[in-house]
């Protein structure tokens, strides 16, 4: 049995407004789950610390002396740097990756037409889908996301690539057919019938099934949003959503991202109350559903979605850049609404989880400034729980990642940056420059806009990897106890 420790720094959310920071502590994780968890306190000193790791392992009382040595593992982590949770997508489009930050000056409606179908339905070429969604995956984990809900395309066999990809790479994921079969898309990008709409659909959830037994990638059902869909399209999805009740089948969807969306909704199902009530109709709002944005909800859709336990997916940076409305964040938590956080590529600019975090920062602070109120703004620590804890709970993950908890999967990143020298001009200056040694023996300077001068707190060293930090910063990527991503 494999067996490894890693010894240093790790932080975690222990609530929505705490973050626990644990400067000196021990994980053992055998099989890629966490055994135990080891919070060293005063009895640690610094020549503790100078100790070769096996003798530090005996002296804070782990015997490993009947384990063979080749199959234990001891890592010790770096000065400025710390272990933290795998950040969690729980809204991503792999199949629009190429089209990062191009938008224009187009909204939802006319993004899709004249951006998204296209390139969407260009990747029915095995080849060209392979490279896109291959690119998108590896630049997904270089940023530190363990685990993505993923969009693909109209195309079944388009999507079971991004499927391979994804189990290929190491990831954990859900990966989505959208299923479309209404007159607002092209006739040449749509299904053909609600039939082949769930027929498809169910295909590929079996096909994840079979590519990844292990459950780490699996198949959900992605109605792409309500106007895309005819009732019996629905309809279909709804059963299919309930026939995989009892092995925790998921479903995604967008809703009320935008003020046009919104009434367009209402023209195409005038005998429903609402957006939320369409999806409730034909049986898709369930504790195993995820909606992105929901922008727009009313107090009645709240309550409705609250009530079904579904999960939001704030996407704040699409939201932004398509001009689609600010998300009250805070409104929904208080609410009881569970919401994680999404990148919504290419609606969003960014496959950093990071930035989004930090984006919902700052959108609240324009929530709060336009009449919400101070106690709207949302803060590093939420920010970081909500890109970790939060996704956890809107994907039915909570019991396995998002946290540093015995028992839960070994989805962690390793995060680092560079402490400015104090001599400028010396020698450290040169060392700074020239690379410094790497915590696995390589020389290497990580770089990066995070800069740490020595005299931060941790509180305050992962305010400024919150805000400054970038993929340059994530040093390693564990999901599941494997090593996905080294730099």
């Amino acid at each position: 049995m494999s067996k490894a420790y890693y010894i240093g720094t790790f932080i975690h959310s222990l609530t929505l407004t705490t973050l626990e920071i644990v400067e000196h502590g021990t994980i053992c994780v055998s099989n890629g789950i966490i055994q135990s968890i080891q919070r060293m306190g005063e009895d640690y000193t610094e020549s503790d610390s100078t100790l070769p790791p096996f003798a530090l392992l005996q002296k804070l009382g782990h015997d490993n002396n009947n384990n063979n040595a080749s199959q234990l593992t001891i890592r010790v982590i770096p000065k400025n740097h710390f272990l933290f949770p795998g950040l969690i997508d729980t809204h991503i489009h792999a199949s629009q990756y190429p089209n990062l930050g191009i938008f224009g000056k187009t909204t939802l409606l006319e993004w899709l037409n004249k951006y998204t179908f296209p390139l969407e339905a260009s990747l029915t070429d095995p080849a060209k889908a392979k490279r896109v969604y291959t690119q998108c995956v590896q630049r997904s984990l270089r940023n530190g996301t363990t685990t993505a809900a993923y969009y693909a395309t109209q195309s079944a066999r388009s999507t079971n690539i991004l499927t391979d990809v994804v189990v290929g790479l190491g990831q954990r994921g859900f990966v989505g057919r959208c299923a479309m079969d209404s007159d607002l898309q092209p006739k040449w990008y749509r299904d053909a019938s609600p039939e082949a709409a769930a027929k498809d659909t169910s295909a590929c959830v079996e096909y994840c099934k079979e590519a990844d037994r292990s459950g780490r990638v699996r198949g959900i059902v992605t109605p792409r949003f309500a106007p895309s869909c005819s009732r019996d399209t629905l309809s279909h999805l709804g059963r299919l959503l309930a026939e995989g009740e009892e092995e925790g089948l998921l479903c995604q969807t967008h809703i009320s991202e935008n003020k046009n969306e919104v009434e367009l909704v209402k023209q195409l199902f005038p005998e429903c109350s609402s957006y939320a009530q369409v999806y409730d109709a034909h049986g898709l709002l369930t504790s195993r559903t995820v909606l992105a944005h929901a922008v727009h909800l009313t107090e009645e859709e709240i309550a409705l979605v609250r009530s079904r336990g579904c999960g939001v997916s704030h996407c704040p940076t699409s939201n932004m850049a398509l001009g689609s409305g600010n998300l009250w964040v805070r409104h929904l938590l208080d609410k009881g609404v569970k919401v994680g956080l999404g990148t919504d590529i290419s609606g969003g600019y960014d496959v950093n989880v990071l930035e989004a975090a930090r984006m919902a920062c700052l959108v609240s602070r324009g929530v709060a400034e336009g009449g919400k109120g101070e106690e709207s703004k949302i803060s590093v620590e939420e920010a970081l729980w909500l890109a970790t804890r939060g996704g956890a709970e809107v994907l039915g993950l909570e019991r396995k990642v998002g946290g540093l908890e015995v028992g839960m999967a070994w989805d962690v990143i390793l995060v680092g940056a560079d402490q400015v020298p104090a001599d400028q001009d010396g020698e450290d200056a040169e060392k700074m420059l020239n690379g410094v040694v790497h915590h696995e023996g390589k020389h290497t300077k990580i770089g990066g806009k995070v800069d740490f001068f020595g005299w931060e707190s941790w509180e305050e060293k992962v305010a400024k990897w919150l805000f400054s930090g970038d993929d340059r910063n994530v040093r390693a990527v564990w999901v599941g106890g494997e090593l996905v991503c080294r730099k």
